[in-house]
């Protein structure tokens, strides 16, 4: 394994990379400008997001939203229903009160340096060296999972990624090897040698212009390395919702914080230990709420549709439910729910799993 402290030795490896990469990066909107905003606005999609997922997104926010004061004046509501199905929406909510904090603060300018950077809302260390670098020119290294896993199979480092101590010794590994003349070049080429080339699971080591330095390829350990722990095993939360509908409405709340999907919106939500929920239990439920049910137009509960995210999986069942008659104004307001119509439903920033019901049934 290669010291840290020897790696100003070796400067075949900045050499190869910014060779490798002219050849094959792909042509991104975000590489084609200085501008910080939107530089961030990509980093922050693309955070546990692929570039084939992210981009289509990113299109479309910075055309809906051109500058930070246009993003820091939009309702979150319309942020979060532009963020819709990209997943881990607290990442749309941070990016929305940066927008603010950077309007408010720092007078509708994106601050010019790594440290400034970091003083941002959501903005922690990868992406201010990304904006840093990428705008200003900062020699700063950028540490996301593409580089770890070049700089553990080609250094040969066998740290735990995942552990929080490791995270200085790549750092510095990264930070010894940025050429001090061509920081955006480098940090945007080893992210893309980790991205297209150096990948997870069938990395092209053929073909791979670092190969006869490569620890991980001379050693046999390319599947080995990078050194992850296990995430702990997700666990299964039982979702019942109940569809409440009377004539042409629909009733949705709007979901609160210390949980998942915090803005978005969803039915009653009834969450159980297991994945049965009683026809009487529906019944006492709806009624709690001051509802009557209208027992000449009942109808099954659909199959359980199922989500999974990064710490949890969510199995769900939808039960329609059509009222006899409107939900009493205070109960709906205790219970926190509006009455909405088909066309306003469509309007609201919602879970992947409620619109994927909603667009599979008939409303």
């Amino acid at each position: 394994m290669s010291s840290v402290n020897s790696l100003s030795q070796y400067p075949w490896f900045a050499h190869r990379l910014l060779e490798w990469y002219p050849r094959h990066r792909r042509d991104l909107p975000w590489r084609h400008t200085r501008d910080p905003y939107a530089i961030w606005l990509s980093e922050v999609i693309l955070q546990q997001t692929r570039v084939k997922q992210g981009l289509p997104y990113y299109l479309d926010f910075i055309s809906s939203y051109p500058t930070v004061q246009d993003l820091a004046a939009a309702p979150q509501d319309e942020v979060l229903r532009h963020w819709q199905g990209l997943g881990y929406y607290s990442r749309a909510r941070n990016m929305h009160h940066t927008a603010q904090q950077v309007v408010s603060e720092f007078g509708g300018h994106f601050p010019g340096s790594y440290a400034e950077l970091l003083k941002l809302r959501g903005v922690g260390q990868y992406t201010a060296a990304a904006i840093a670098s990428f705008a200003y020119d900062e020699k700063v290294a950028v540490l996301d999972g593409n580089v770890f896993r070049v700089l553990a199979r080609v250094f040969g480092f066998t740290q735990d990624i995942a552990a929080p101590a490791s995270r200085k010794v790549f750092q510095q590994l990264a930070d010894n090897l940025i050429p001090a003349e061509q920081p955006a070049e480098f940090n945007q080429a080893i992210m893309e040698f980790g991205a297209i080339q150096c990948t997870p699971a069938k990395p092209d080591c053929l073909f791979c212009p670092l190969q006869t330095e490569c620890y991980a390829f001379q050693h046999g350990m390319v599947q080995e390395l990078p050194v992850k722990s296990k995430a702990k095993a997700a666990r299964t939360r039982y979702f019942h919702y109940l569809v409440l509908r009377h004539d042409d409405t629909l009733y949705m709340r709007k979901r609160g914080p210390k949980d998942i999907w915090e803005g978005l919106y969803d039915f009653v939500l009834h969450e159980t230990e297991s994945a049965e929920f009683s026809a009487a239990s529906l019944v006492k439920a709806v009624e709690s709420m001051g509802g009557l049910v209208a027992t000449n137009r009942v109808e099954e509960a659909s199959t359980a549709m199922r989500h999974v995210l990064s710490h949890q999986k969510v199995e769900a069942r939808f039960h329609p439910v059509w009222l006899s008659e409107p939900l009493p104004s205070d109960a709906a307001v205790a219970a926190g729910l509006l009455a909405y119509r088909a066309s306003e439903v469509e309007r609201l920033p919602k879970p992947v799993i409620i619109t994927n019901f909603i667009s599979n049934s008939v409303f």
